[in-house]
């Protein structure tokens, strides 16, 4: 059945929001909501967590505190934190959660939901009524949207990750909707394999990432996934968040003379391309993000940057763009020392981008999946 034929209920009906949020008795916890000062404590939890589930990386206190940045979000009512009260434990953070619902949500609009338990306090129903003070706030962030457009619950596991966290996710309502596989390409050392070169075509040039590129480049993102599952556009505050990003390991395609007139008329063209057209500003037909953690060295055995965000813009696809783009990335990994390239990628990706990376030499280390209770 189609849309036309089964129009959507209204977001406020679909979201079934609470009036309140039940907060967890389980444990016999104190809970509050997240503040900045709670930032190393709440990392050394999230850190403690992910090391004896043999997570394949660590966070950094860069990611937890740019949380707070976000002008989109309510951290007094998105987050809550579970203090235990025995007095041996002297307070001890034992669980935490958070939701966030993304600004740029416009053909799907989406509530993200975190989470965790200490390794020994598991089994006590913590993470159970944990997960559904999660869904509820998850519920009434979708309902305060007002975007009349699909609605989902997003969470996500590795597929290593404990049985009874699959479970839970299951139990709560949660379905599997995608699979992610973490992909790794040695680009330095005695068994690397020639990285490939990569010739563009017409006025295509690769150029390093600079600040005054980024604009173009988010928009670039926004054009190159439109088409991609649970993808959204990204506004200039969302883009803005950048842990870990390594400017220095980045790039970008630009195409120095755009049929300017043929991407007007295109109604692949978005709105906001056309304003940036007009204006005469750069054009980024593809680009490479790159992000580098230091910190996960040793959890992986080795050296990397992770390529982030690889794409290309729709109307240069099949002229080898984000290829090059790629390429230009392993390039700069080795000359700076590192083993391994990283990138992360969607099993179900519609530009077959997984058979593109195996051909270069990527093969699958680690896997996850994405879970969604769709409204």
């Amino acid at each position: 059945m189609t849309a036309e034929t089964h129009p959507l209920a209204p977001i406020a009906e679909r979201a079934a929001a609470p009036a309140a949020l039940t907060i967890p008795t389980a444990g016999r916890l104190t809970w509050r909501a997240a503040t900045r000062e709670d930032v190393p404590v709440w990392l050394a939890l999230r850190n403690h967590i992910m090391r004896v589930d043999a997570e394949p990386y660590v966070e950094t206190l860069e990611e937890i505190d740019e949380l707070f940045d976000g002008a989109w979000r309510d951290m007094a009512a998105d987050s809550l934190l579970g203090f235990s009260t025995e007095p041996a434990d002297d307070g001890a953070l034992v669980a935490w959660a958070q939701v966030d619902s993304t600004p740029g949500d416009t053909t799907a609009v989406r509530a993200f939901t975190w989470g965790g338990v200490h390794p020994d306090r598991r089994g006590e129903g913590i993470g159970r009524e944990l997960l559904a003070w999660s869904i509820g706030r998850a519920r009434q962030l979708l309902a305060a949207s007002g975007k009349e457009v699909p609605a989902r619950i997003v969470t996500y596991a590795e597929d290593a990750a404990p049985a009874s966290r699959h479970r839970l996710y299951e139990h709560a309502g949660f379905g599997v909707r995608r699979y992610y596989s973490d992909l790794a390409r040695r680009v330095l050392g005695p068994d690397a394999e020639p990285i490939p070169s990569v010739e563009l075509t017409g006025s295509l040039r690769l150029a390093p990432w600079s600040e005054d590129l980024d604009e173009a480049v988010r928009l670039a993102h926004n054009d190159a996934f439109r088409d991609h599952w649970n993808s959204q556009p990204r506004t200039r505050e969302q883009h803005a968040e950048r842990a870990g990003f390594a400017p220095h390991l980045s790039c970008v395609v630009l195409d120095d003379a755009p049929d300017v007139a043929a991407l007007l008329a295109s109604p692949d063209t978005d709105p906001e391309t056309a304003a940036a057209l007009r204006a005469g500003e750069p054009l980024v037909a593809a680009y490479a993000m790159v992000d580098l953690f230091p910190s996960d060295f040793e959890v992986r055995g080795y050296s990397f940057a992770i390529t982030d965000i690889l794409g290309s813009r729709r109307a240069y696809r099949g002229r080898k763009a984000a290829l090059a783009a790629l390429t230009a990335n392993m390039r700069t990994f080795a000359d700076a020392g590192l083993q391994y390239a990283v990138l992360d990628v969607d099993t179900a990706n519609p530009s077959g981008a997984y058979g593109l990376y195996a051909s270069l030499g990527y093969t699958k280390t680690t896997g996850s999946r994405m879970y969604s209770i769709e409204l």
